[in-house]
């Protein structure tokens, strides 16, 4: 089938609603939302019963990388710094060093067994050798389990952070096939610009977002989110096109707008944890189209020699090494080596070497599909299973307590008073979102001159407003009440 202009609309509208429909019924069996995402994808392919022609590698890389970038940036969103600090640098090490020793252990398996060049090798090593969360937490989620400790903040800040390295070992490893010269010296010059520039960029545009979006004043709050998106593709493109690494921007980026104080946040975080999936659903079905199932059937013996030594070898070895100088029980570290779900990115990155035009290339794309597919599909469907086996799940009381989404955050509020702002405070003529006023407390309304308002961020506080306040326990509201009350 030949899309067009006229029946794209309903063909893709279609897709998505069979994507959606076959994730909800499918998802009891334990297995990833996304993959059936993909299976729709393929069904619809070529080979498949929809018969629709797609075989362009370079429009679904830039599908793919803006799909990446919606993900990360959602991801960073609603990564909390306060929990993930504490892990910090497990999952710096997990998301770099890991990801270098996974890639390295890997491509030299497939050399001495396959008959791979080092280079090829390599090169299909740093493509698989990241993990996707959002493959993890649906399963974990959807199955009602609840981590002990570390585990869950150490396992987000891996994988978010971790397609940077994975980005740069994979257009490294390419280049190095395709013109077959190797410069050490070039290389660590390369990483270094790489990440510093990612980093500050990354950092610099944080900070500057969130003070455009307190103080621009825009006239709709639906254009909050226009202007946050131009903010992050910006990031990313701009990052990219000085030779850094737009993944790292954007994903740091993402970190320091969502721990900042930041009008319309809330809405800002659902809109584009929505927009994530929109961008997941498209990008699994778009590479579903552009896989060929009849090419992928003779490699099913190689490719599931390499996933075994994947999930089994590589990937724990990579875990073990990063978390050696930490005090980190063998339970966690088992855990979290079963944790290296191949998603999207590794798909989206196999097509790199396809248009630089390798010898080679669509065997490694094939592959790369095949050992995502039953890594998501064995590790996806017992997942629940060894977390039990290892014991590193809360018992059923504390999970309780914890809640459905397994996260502290949304915490029963338990008093609630009207706080009358005197002459003089502190607080006058500023934004709530100036305040610093800690998740602990809501504003749910302020009365002013008998008219009652629902405040955002940008609301001002006046002399004499009435503020109605939520708050999580007494000291929680006597520490709000003095701080907003007291003399400037």
């Amino acid at each position: 089938m030949f899309i067009g202009l006229e029946n794209i609309l309903l063909i893709g509208s279609l897709l998505l609603l069979i994507s959606v429909i076959a994730g909800k019924t499918t998802n009891k069996l334990g297995v990833p939302t996304l993959i059936f995402f993909l299976i729709v994808g393929v069904l619809a392919g070529s080979e498949g019963i929809g018969k629709i022609q797609f075989n362009d590698a370079a429009l679904a890389q830039l599908i793919g990388v803006t799909a990446l970038n919606f993900i990360l940036f959602s991801g960073g969103l609603d990564t909390h710094w306060k929990t993930i600090r504490p892990v910090l640098w497990r999952g710096i090490l997990l998301s770099t060093v890991g990801v270098l020793i996974t890639a390295l252990t890997l491509g030299l398996f497939v050399h001495y067994v396959f008959g791979f060049t080092i280079a090829e090798g390599l090169l299909l090593g740093s493509i698989v050798s990241a993990t996707d969360a959002a493959a993890v937490f649906s399963i974990l989620r959807n199955k009602g389990i609840a981590l002990k400790g570390f585990l869950r903040p150490i396992l987000e800040l891996e994988s978010g952070s971790n397609d940077p390295m994975a980005y740069f070992l994979t257009i490294t490893l390419t280049s190095i096939v395709v013109t077959g010269e190797v410069n050490v010296g070039v290389l660590i010059v390369s990483f270094c610009k790489e990440f510093l520039l990612g980093a500050l960029v990354g950092y610099a545009m944080g900070k500057a977002s969130v003070w455009l979006i307190n103080n621009i004043k825009l006239e709709t709050e639906g254009l909050y989110t226009v202007l946050t998106l131009g903010l992050a593709i910006f990031t990313y493109s701009f990052t990219h096109a000085i030779g850094g690494n737009g993944f790292l921007a954007i994903y740091l980026c993402a970190i320091i707008m969502g721990n900042s104080n930041m009008i319309h946040k809330r809405s800002l975080i659902k809109f584009y944890d929505g927009q994530a999936w929109l961008m997941q659903i498209i990008l699994f079905l778009t590479l579903g189209l552009l896989v060929f199932p009849s090419h992928i059937l003779p490699l099913i013996g190689t490719g599931l020699l390499i996933s075994a030594f994947l999930m089994f070898v590589a990937r724990p070895l990579g875990v073990f090494f990063s978390l050696a100088v930490f005090k980190t029980n063998l339970r966690s570290k088992l855990f979290i080596s079963w944790v290296g779900l191949r998603g999207s990115v590794p798909i989206v990155f196999a097509t790199y070497p396809l248009l630089a035009g390798i010898k080679g290339a669509e065997t490694i794309f094939n592959l790369v599909f095949f050992i995502s597919i039953t890594s998501v599909l064995l590790q996806g469907t017992t997942l629940s299973l060894v977390a039990r086996l290892l014991h590193v799940t809360i018992p059923v009381k504390a999970k309780r307590r914890i809640g459905t989404d397994f996260e502290a955050t949304d915490k029963i509020k338990t008093e609630m008073q009207e706080v009358t702002m005197p002459e003089g405070s502190r607080a006058i003529d500023k934004k709530i979102v100036d305040l610093g006023i800690p998740p602990t407390i809501n504003i749910t309304a302020i009365k002013r001159d008998n008219l009652f308002i629902a405040p955002n961020g940008s609301t001002k506080i006046h002399v004499h407003d009435v503020l109605y306040v939520l708050a999580e326990d007494k000291i929680s509201m006597e520490q709000f009440r003095n701080e907003m009350t007291e003399p400037q």
